[in-house]
């Protein structure tokens, strides 16, 4: 699996989202993206995350990013994590792996002493021309915002 860094070209995507809408990387060109892969919907670091974002939605899109979550969690499971904190922004539903995969994002995982594959908690923004700007590998989940902006 090739290791993405800041520079490269972002990988291209077309996945359903939430609300069954066909979100594509490509329809962004000319806008900065945030996309931010996390493990599971309505788990408590997921929430602390994705509620982080939507506090600061407003100051996202005033920079003019648009904001995308991903996570391998079907359609149902998005929507009802979206509909119960109110989201303003996609939530894209990758249950095959494509986008995670083609983004890095699967991999070994440790908790509790156990080891297990799953996505690994990461950020990536891209630039208006659709290369990769920024890479977060640690992410803080109450403080997500100020790693991407400040």
């Amino acid at each position: 699996m090739k290791v993405l860094k800041v520079g490269d070209k972002a990988p291209n995507f077309s996945c359903l989202d939430q609300n069954g809408n066909l979100i594509n990387l490509s329809d962004l060109i000319g806008k900065k993206v945030v996309i931010f892969f996390y493990p599971k919907a309505n788990t408590p670091g997921c929430t602390a995350e994705a509620c982080n974002l939507n506090d600061n939605y407003n100051r996202f899109t005033s920079l003019g990013y648009e904001i995308i979550g991903v996570s391998a969690d079907n359609e149902k499971s998005q929507k009802k994590f979206s509909d119960k904190f109110g989201f303003n922004y996609s939530l894209l539903c990758d249950e095959n792996k494509d986008l995670i995969n083609a983004y890095g994002v699967w991999g070994l995982k440790k908790f509790m002493g156990k080891e297990y594959m799953g996505i690994i908690r990461k950020t990536f923004t891209i630039d208006e021309e659709g290369k990769i700007s920024q890479i977060i590998d640690k992410v803080k989940t109450k403080e997500h915002t100020s790693q991407i902006l400040d």
